[in-house]
């Protein structure tokens, strides 16, 4: 007989259950700065991407209100119809101008935006060579497209090459995070850039995690490498993280883009983001640009936290940027430790497979700009007591 769907999601759902490893949604009824209301109870937030704290930034806020009173609060209808406007117009200029690439096309989220790369550029025959540990979506993305998926070790320049040789025919993609969203480190982007080079591959750059973070004027990990669109013809900026917004756009050489636009389906076939969205995202670029003082306060606090947990014998992963992960292995650790960091009133998520490896579960602790000395000083004393009770 047929197998019910049902009997099996419920089947796989309490596998999952018995694993530790459901996902349950927490619902946030009421935010002030970084502290959140959940379940009744206030935690300080050490868990989110608004790296620069723009999130809530007046000027941005004030945007985002001033263009919907003017354009509503929806785009209505495609790019290719009549859903483009100015402030779209404005802010795939602006983004261009910020990266100093030719041209940036707009997406409703990075995940449709490394979708639309993937998908329209590659198809049978052709190769894309990934670091094992990318976003899922880029591993989605390839799987779709009718490529050829390889998958390299963690940062392997060398496996990158061998597996660039080894698929000699057709069009090749070498595509990487710029920072690694779950272990918080830099891919080695010149090693890649310099092999994409040599086997005449296209390097694209996912660069969540390091736009307005990285680099002079906040311009990613790109710029931080000394690459240009000429190493780099492809990059993805999202919204949702340094810039605190919400949406995404892929930057770069005019003709990959043009093609992007004209053949891609995740751009063609959905709404445009509002512009009232875009002119919020507008400003907090304006910001990011200006604003190196954010990016040296957010340093201050990595530095912080890292000094702080070496002093009290917490092991975090090696990393520099806002993203901190605290390896605790089996997933029942990461959740207990996160429970008990719950109840002294911060908010840091447990991390398990399968995002992660197996057996190695974590605590992602994100750092802010927003946050201050004593933020990090009291989460530091929370995660030893976490550690104290997990241990016990």
């Amino acid at each position: 007989m047929r197998e019910l769907l049902q009997e099996r999601v419920l089947a796989m759902r309490a596998q999952r259950e018995a694993a530790s490893r459901r996902r349950r949604t927490r619902t946030i009824t009421r935010r002030d700065g970084l502290l959140c209301e959940v379940d009744g109870r206030w935690l300080l937030e050490f868990c989110g991407n608004d790296y620069l704290g723009l999130s809530r930034h007046p000027r941005v806020v004030a945007a985002l209100r001033d263009g919907a009173q003017t354009h509503g609060a929806g785009a209505t209808a495609s790019h290719l119809v009549c859903g483009h406007t100015a402030a779209h117009e404005a802010l795939e200029h602006v983004i261009a101008d910020w990266l100093q690439a030719p041209r940036a096309l707009l997406f409703g989220s990075g995940f449709m935006a490394n979708l639309a790369v993937v998908q329209a550029l590659l198809g049978v025959g052709d190769a894309c060579v990934q670091d094992k540990l990318n976003h899922a979506s880029l591993i989605d993305a390839a799987r779709s497209s009718g490529c050829t998926l390889k998958r390299y070790p963690h940062a392997d320049v060398d496996a990158a090459a061998r597996q660039l040789v080894s698929h000699g025919d057709g069009a090749a993609l070498l595509a990487s995070d710029g920072v690694f969203s779950m272990d918080g480190d830099i891919a080695p982007l010149r090693g890649l850039s310099e092999v994409a080079r040599q086997q005449q591959a296209t390097f694209y750059v996912d660069d969540a995690h390091g736009i307005g973070v990285l680099g002079s004027n906040g311009q990613g990990s790109v710029a931080a490498a000394g690459l240009s669109v000429r190493d780099v013809p492809l990059q993805l900026v999202t919204f949702g993280k340094a810039l605190g917004s919400y949406g995404a756009a892929v930057v770069g050489n005019a003709d990959l883009i043009a093609h992007l636009a004209e053949t891609a389906r995740p751009h063609i076939y959905t709404t445009a983001l509002p512009p009232a969205q875009c002119l919020a995202t507008l400003e907090a670029v304006r910001i990011a640009r200006e604003r190196d003082d954010l990016r040296e306060q957010l340093q201050a606090r990595i530095a912080q936290l890292r000094e702080g947990a070496h002093a009290r014998g917490l092991d975090l992963m090696s990393s520099d940027t806002s993203i901190q992960p605290m390896l605790c292995g089996s997933d029942a650790r990461a959740m207990a430790m996160a429970a008990a960091l719950e109840e002294q009133g911060y908010w840091v998520a447990p991390i398990r497979p399968p995002t992660v490896p197996e057996g190695q579960a974590r605590l992602r602790i994100t750092l802010s700009a927003a946050h201050t000395e004593s933020d990090v000083v009291g989460l530091l004393d929370a995660l030893a007591r976490a550690n104290e009770l997990a241990a016990a």
